[in-house]
C-alpha cells in the first residue's frame, strides 16, 4: 500500500522553530511528528510514502538517510512551484508511480485513526475518494462535512454559523483515493482537493467519509503542539514518551509541569516550566520561568517567558520579561535587506 504525505508546508504558525527544522521533523513527546505519523500509517498496512515537498527535501533525507522510517520506505516528490493540496498530491502519486488504491495524510496531524479501517470502509463502498472525519465541538471553526446515511458525501460548509448545517463532523485530513481520482489532479499546476476535486466528487456522487471518535489534532499551531507533546506524554506507557528525555539535566528544584523537556536540553535551579514543551538542546536559566511557549535557544536566568517561541538562534536574556513575541523575529539565514515571500502554511 502506497501513501503520499503532505509536508510542504513553510511551517509559518511555528516560527522560529521552523527555520532551523521543518515542521514534521519537529518532536512530539521525542519523537518527530513525520515519525509518529508513519508508523501509524505502518499499522495500517502502508509500506511505502511519498513525501510531497515544496522546498529542500535535504533535512528529510538526513533524518532517514536509509530512506526507511521504521517499516515504510520512502522516496520524494519535490515540487519546483507550491502546487497546494491537489496539485501535490498529483505530482507526488505520479513521481512515485502509484496505480492502485492509495492513502494521503498530513503531515501535521497527530491521530489515532486506524487506517486500516478507513481503507476497508472505502472499499466496501466502491468509492472514488473516501475522507475521514472527526466530531468537532465548535463547528463554526472548521470546514464542515455533510454525510447521509451510507456515507456519502452530500456537501461541505465552510466554517458554519449557527443554523447552517447539523453536522458538526471536520475532515480529518486523511485520505483514501482510487488511481481514478488523478485524472481529477494532474499535478501540473496548483490546484486544491478541499475547494475543487472533494466538490467534483461529490457532484459525481463518489466522494464518502467515514467518522470516528480518534484522538486527533492537527499539530502546526503553537498552542496545539504543546497540546499534542503534553498528550502523548500523559497517556503513553512508553518510557520513550516519558515528559523529561532521560538526557535532559533538571535540576531537583526545578518545577516542571504539564511540559516536555527534550533531549540534552538544561533546566537549572529553581526554574519553572509549565505548559511548555523545551526542544533539544534549550537551556533554561536558574530562576527562569517559561509559560505557554516553546523554546529551542536560551532564557536567561530570572527571566520570565509567556505565550511565546524561541527558536535555536534566539536568546533571553537575564531578567528579561518576554510575552507574547518570537525570538528572533526573522530567519538569520535571511539576507537583512530581503524580507521573506509570504507562504502558504
Amino acid at each position: 500500500m502506497h501513501a503520499v504525505v503532505l509536508v510542504g508546508g513553510f511551517g509559518t504558525r511555528l516560527r522560529p522553530l521552523t527555520y532551523s527544522i521543518p515542521k514534521p521533523l519537529l518532536p512530539v513527546a521525542h519523537t518527530s511528528m513525520l515519525e509518529r505519523l508513519m508508523n501509524s500509517l505502518a499499522r495500517g498496512g502502508v509500506t511505502h510514502a511519498v513525501l510531497a515537498l515544496g522546498f529542500k527535501p535535504e533535512p528529510f533525507m538526513a533524518a532517514f538517510p536509509k530512506d526507511m522510517c521504521g517499516s515504510v520506505q520512502l522516496s520524494y516528490a519535490v515540487e519546483d512551484t507550491p502546487l497546494d493540496t491537489a496539485g501535490a498530491i498529483g505530482f507526488a502519486a505520479r513521481t512515485a508511480g502509484i496505480s492502485e488504491t492509495f492513502v494521503v495524510a498530513n503531515g501535521d496531524v497527530l491521530t489515532d485513526l486506524d487506517i486500516a479501517s478507513l481503507i476497508s470502509f472505502h472499499r466496501q463502498h466502491g468509492a472514488e475518494g473516501t475522507i475521514s472525519l472527526t466530531p468537532v465541538s465548535d463547528p463554526s471553526q472548521y470546514g464542515i462535512v455533510e454525510t447521509d446515511e451510507n456515507g456519502r458525501v452530500l456537501r461541505f460548509v465552510e466554517k458554519p454559523q449557527p443554523g447552517m448545517t447539523t453536522s458538526n463532523f471536520a475532515s480529518a485530513g486523511t485520505y483514501v483515493l482510487e488511481p481514478s481520482a488523478l485524472v481529477r489532479m494532474p499535478g501540473d499546476q496548483k490546484l486544491s482537493i478541499e475547494r475543487v476535486v472533494f466538490p467534483q466528487m461529490v457532484a459525481d456522487q463518489s466522494l464518502f467519509a467515514m467518522w470516528s471518535n480518534d484522538y486527533w489534532i492537527d499539530a502546526g499551531r503553537p498552542d496545539t503542539f504543546i497540546e499534542a507533546n503534553v498528550h502523548v506524554s500523559k497517556r503513553s506507557a512508553q518510557a520513550t514518551d516519558a515528559p523529561i528525555h532521560p538526557t535532559a539535566t533538571v535540576s531537583a528544584s526545578a518545577v516542571i509541569i504539564d511540559s516536555v523537556i527534550g533531549e540534552n536540553a538544561t533546566v537549572l535551579d529553581g526554574a519553572q516550566i509549565r505548559h511548555s514543551v523545551l526542544l533539544p538542546g534549550a537551556q533554561i536559566g536558574q530562576g527562569a520561568v517559561v509559560i505557554d511557549s516553546l523554546v529551542m535557544g536560551k532564557v536567561g536566568a530570572n527571566s520570565q517567558v509567556t505565550n511565546s517561541i524561541i527558536g535555536s538562534t534566539g536568546v533571553v536574556g537575564d531578567n528579561e520579561v518576554c510575552n507574547n513575541a518570537s525570538v528572533p523575529a526573522h530567519d538569520p539565514a535571511q539576507v537583512p535587506e530581503k524580507s521573506p515571500e509570504k507562504s502558504p502554511e
